[in-house]
Formats: structure tokens, C-alpha cells, sequence
């Protein structure tokens, strides 16, 4: 019989691969673990799994029961649930839903936060061979029954509290309850827990099929779109992540980032895979992650950099009420890291910040490690195996080190495209990020702004990350956002929004002047607005078009 751990690495080593790249890849995967040892006597209960289910992730509970049964998966403010528990929870569902018509190469959306019921609903909907369409917890009635239509789902899963958004959708789309917080009130509706309760049942037979995840974009500056993404069968992403981000089987993982989004599904997925216990809570507080970490000596904590801001806020006898010298990892992304946040995070955690610049569209391009973070503090850090950056001008033609371009991407982890139709830009099968960047001498990549963000005033090329990283070194600032707005003279001036640090007062003409020492006249904020903090999604990037818009 084959190995089966070949056979789950064996699309990583594709015709192209290089012996060279060949022996890299099977030494980061052999660094955090995925290669065994496995005792004898599991491989055929593994062997099975990947049979039944392939190599999509309605496999990864059936191997995880192979290999670690009473290992804890699960954690949530209801209790923890093992591997093997999980196995059986997901097969059930995933009869259930079969019952209620759910088929192969349907689409379900999902509308859940951070909890044991969403890592069921996602593997259960894999070992039905169903796509998954991850619902952002922060639309409103209207947007969620026009993006559940578009995307075609022909059922809806979610948390109890979303059910009045959920109002406008048709009786046609059935829907299932995860989590629920008042059982009397379900009375009627279809709940996991109420499926649960039953007899345990087998799955349905094995799939033809592997399930995709449709993730929406982050919709910012327009309405979010889907993109086709197969975290089951693209090993290259874990073995790409795992070059420069030292995971390891059997850590244990605080997940605080919305697995709704790329980054949280995507460490959700390979802490799956990894056999790590994944810690959640369904809504962020920065002292009981802190608390989470303490209790559960947790090695790794997922995030977007707004919550370690929001942790940096804390209190320092708050902080120190924790230990959390356990922490090896805290991996972050989702927008970017604002000024030295990660040098004044580190200064207190230890140097455990890893950095990923990456997007839904094209996976990762560079990742940035504690040293890099130290050296060259804003930098997107360096390209992980797998991956290659070009730094493009308008003409499509390379540019030198340390000139701007526009940042351009090939590798095994871009997207299939949107599931409305397009793509983005692709110049030699590098697709483009949407950003402007360069490189500096030693290789790292330093993101300079999205390309549509540049704002021309006066006829000079302004990004606002170079303006807000500034703002936010002022003492007295916290947060801070820059756009361009609508100007007769110029066609565009830079206007900022800023959040004071708690108790601060903020003299803008003193932070007017602050600017103007370090940076060209025309780079200083004609506006400045004091805010009591940024409009942001749930991933924590700023919505830019509600400041712009007023």
C-alpha cells in the first residue's frame, strides 16, 4: 500500500519541482512533523481516510482520529472536543445534510464566528464534496441575501444571532443552526446540536469530488467577491507557509483572526492538518486572549495586527497578569503592520512576530520573521519557497532594487479566479497583488501602498502608508488613516484621521508640524480629523471609503 503521507505531499512535487526544491520541501515538512513517525498499525485507518475522502479536508478528522484519537481539536467557550469526537460529529452532520438534499458540487454558505461548529460545518461539507462560501459576520441583511444569491447557495449555515439577518432569504434555502445561545428559541428550526443529539450516523459514500472554499474579498472600496480557493488538495501553500513560519504538529493555537477570511480559514485548515489544538472564541477581547494563551499554554496565536494593537492598549500590570511565555509564534495579517508595532510587541512577548503579506487572490508573497521585523522594521519580509516577486513598471519590465513597481506574484497558490468571472492582471503567469512595492538590497520586500490607493496632489505621487506610519510614531496617536479627497486646486489633497491614545489630546497643528519635519511639504495632511477610532471589517482593514465619504 503506499504511504499515505506521500501520497497528501505528492501534488507539491510537480514535473517542474527541482531535485533541489524536491529536498526543501520535504525538509520543512519533516521539520514541523508531517512525516511521522506514524505507528504501523495507523497507516491502513489513514490509508482509508484519504480513499474515502481524498485529499480535500473531509479527510483531515478521519486521519486525526487515525493518528491522535483522544488528542483535543477543539476548544470553545462550550468545552473541547477530541479528534476522534470531531470525526464523528462531522460524518453525521455531513449525513444530515445529504438528507436534506445537499449533493456534490453544490455551493452552502456559511455564517458563523470563531467556533468547534464551523471547523464541523467546513469538514463535513469536504466529505460531501460541497463548496463552502465563507459569509463575512459583518454584512447586513440586504448584503447577505444578494451575495448568497449570486453565489448560488442552496443552503445556509449560521449562528443563532444572525437569523434575523438571514430574514430575506427564501424558504428554498434551508437553513441549519451552529451555534445556538437560547435552545426555545430554535423551536422548528434545524440545529447541529439537535442533529447531534441523535445516533451517531456514517458519512455518505465516498466523494468523486473535492469541496473548494469561496472566500469573498474584503470589500473595502466595492462589494466583495468570491474567490475560488482548494485548501484541501494545495499542499504547496503549507509547505510555502511552513519555510518561514516554524509550525509544528501538536502545537497549540489561540486562532483571534475570523476564519470567514483567508487568513483564519487558511492556519484553521493547517492546524487541522498539523493535529494542533485550536483555542477559539467567538468574538475578540484582547485580555481574555491573553487569558486563552495563559491557560492553554498556547505556542502560536493567529491574528490580524489590530488586535495586537489592541493588546498593546492594554494596561502593563494587565498584561503582566498573564503568562504567555509560552508563545513560540504570533502570526499575523490581514492589512498592514502600522509603524513599530511589531518592535514595541516584541519588546514585551519576546521575538515572535511573523508578518504575511499576501492576499485571497494571490496566497502569500512574502513573509516577515522576528529578525527581518528587528533589521527593517515595515518591511513585508522575504519570499517563501514556492513563491516569486517581480517588481514591475507600467511597461511590464523589471525594476532595479530599491525602485517602486508595481508587485507581481507566481506561484502555486494563486486563485482560480472570481466566481462572478475575471481575474486580475497576469503578466508571464505573475498575477498581480494590487500593490505597490520594492525591494531592498538584501532582498526583502517593503509594501508602498495599493495601487489605486496612490493619491495624486499637484501632480506628486503620494502613498499613504509612508504618511500614517508617521502619524502613528506622534506620542499621542494610536491609529491612523490617510486618503486623498477631492480638491479644485490640486485634484486630490491628503486628508488624515487619527485616534488619540487613551487619555492623550492631540494638537493638530503640533502633529501638522510633526509631519512636515520628517516628510515633503506635499506629503503633510491639509485635514486632520480626530476620530474615536477607524471604521474596519472584520479582518481589521480600514474602510477607506467611509472616511473618504464622510
Amino acid at each position: 500500500m503506499p504511504n499515505p503521507v506521500t501520497s497528501l505531499l505528492s501534488p507539491l512535487f510537480a514535473p517542474a519541482r527541482t531535485a533541489r526544491s524536491f529536498g526543501a520541501s520535504v525538509g520543512v515538512v519533516g521539520r514541523a512533523g508531517l512525516l511521522g513517525p506514524y505507528a504501523p498499525w495507523r497507516l491502513p485507518a489513514i490509508g482509508e481516510a484519504f480513499r474515502r475522502y481524498g485529499l480535500g479536508l473531509g479527510a483531515v478528522y478521519a486521519v486525526g482520529a487515525a493518528v491522535r484519537p483522544d488528542h483535543i481539536a477543539a476548544v470553545d467557550e462550550t468545552g473541547a472536543s477530541t479528534f476522534a469526537e470531531m470525526e464523528a460529529r462531522t460524518s453525521t452532520l455531513a449525513s444530515a445534510m445529504a438528507d436534506a438534499g445537499i449533493r456534490q458540487g453544490d455551493e452552502v454558505a456559511l455564517l458563523c464566528r470563531n467556533h468547534r461548529h464551523f471547523l464541523a460545518a467546513t469538514v463535513a461539507l469536504g466529505k460531501l464534496g460541497a463548496d463552502t462560501i465563507y459569509l463575512n459576520t459583518g454584512f447586513a441583511g440586504p448584503q447577505l441575501v444578494d451575495v448568497t444569491r449570486r453565489e448560488g447557495a442552496k443552503a445556509l449555515i449560521l449562528d443563532q444571532e444572525f437569523l434575523p439577518v438571514a430574514d430575506g432569504i427564501g424558504a428554498e434555502v434551508p437553513l441549519f443552526v451552529a451555534w445556538a445561545d437560547d435552545r426555545e428559541a430554535l423551536a422548528g428550526r434545524v440545529s447541529f446540536e439537535g442533529i447531534l443529539m441523535g445516533a451517531p450516523r456514517r458519512a455518505p459514500p465516498k466523494v468523486t469530488r473535492q469541496s473548494r472554499q469561496i472566500i469573498l474579498t474584503s470589500g473595502t472600496t466595492g462589494a466583495p467577491k468570491g474567490a475560488h480557493r482548494n485548501f484541501g488538495t494545495e499542499i504547496e501553500p503549507v509547505v510555502s507557509l511552513l519555510s518561514r513560519i516554524p509550525l509544528r504538529t501538536g502545537d497549540t493555537t489561540v486562532l483571534a483572526a475570523p476564519m470567514f477570511h483567508s487568513w483564519g480559514l487558511v492556519n484553521a485548515a493547517l492546524g487541522m492538518v498539523l493535529g494542533a489544538r485550536l483555542v477559539m472564541a467567538r468574538q475578540f477581547q484582547p485580555e481574555e486572549t491573553l487569558r486563552l494563551i495563559a491557560e492553554h499554554r498556547a505556542t502560536v496565536l493567529v491574528a490580524v495586527p489590530v488586535m495586537i494593537q489592541r493588546i498593546m492598549a492594554l494596561p502593563p500590570e494587565t498584561i503582566a497578569r498573564y503568562d504567555t511565555s509560552s508563545l513560540r509564534i504570533v502570526a499575523l495579517s490581514g492589512s498592514a503592520l502600522p509603524g513599530d508595532l511589531a518592535s514595541r510587541f516584541m519588546d514585551v512577548f519576546g521575538d515572535v512576530v511573523y508578518n504575511l503579506y499576501g492576499s485571497t487572490e494571490i496566497g502569500w508573497a512574502s513573509i516577515a520573521d522576528p529578525a527581518d521585523l528587528r533589521a527593517a522594521p515595515g518591511t513585508a519580509g522575504r519570499v517563501p519557497l514556492g513563491a516569486e516577486v517581480r517588481i514591475l513598471d507600467d511597461e511590464g519590465a523589471d525594476v532595479e532594487a530599491g525602485q517602486p513597481g508595481r508587485i507581481f506574484v507566481r506561484s502555486g497558490l494563486l486563485f482560480e479566479g472570481y466566481t462572478g468571472g475575471g481575474n486580475k492582471d497576469v503578466i508571464d503567469g505573475f498575477m498581480s497583488s494590487g500593490d505597490v512595492g520594492h525591494f531592498d538590497r538584501c532582498k526583502r520586500l517593503f509594501v508602498d501602498g495599493r495601487d489605486d490607493d496612490m493619491i495624486v496632489s499637484g501632480g506628486e505621487n503620494v502613498f499613504p502608508r509612508e504618511v500614517e506610519d508617521l502619524l502613528v510614531e506622534h506620542p499621542d496617536v494610536a491609529e491612523a488613516s490617510v486618503v486623498g479627497v477631492a480638491d479644485d486646486r490640486f485634484g486630490q489633497r491628503l486628508a488624515a484621521f487619527v485616534v488619540p491614545v487613551e487619555g492623550a489630546t492631540i494638537d493638530v497643528g503640533s502633529l501638522r508640524r510633526h509631519v512636515s519635519g520628517h516628510l515633503a511639504r506635499y506629503k503633510v495632511p491639509r485635514d486632520i480629523t480626530i476620530l474615536p477610532e477607524l471604521p474596519r471589517n472584520a479582518t481589521g482593514k480600514v474602510l477607506v471609503r467611509e472616511l473618504r465619504d464622510g
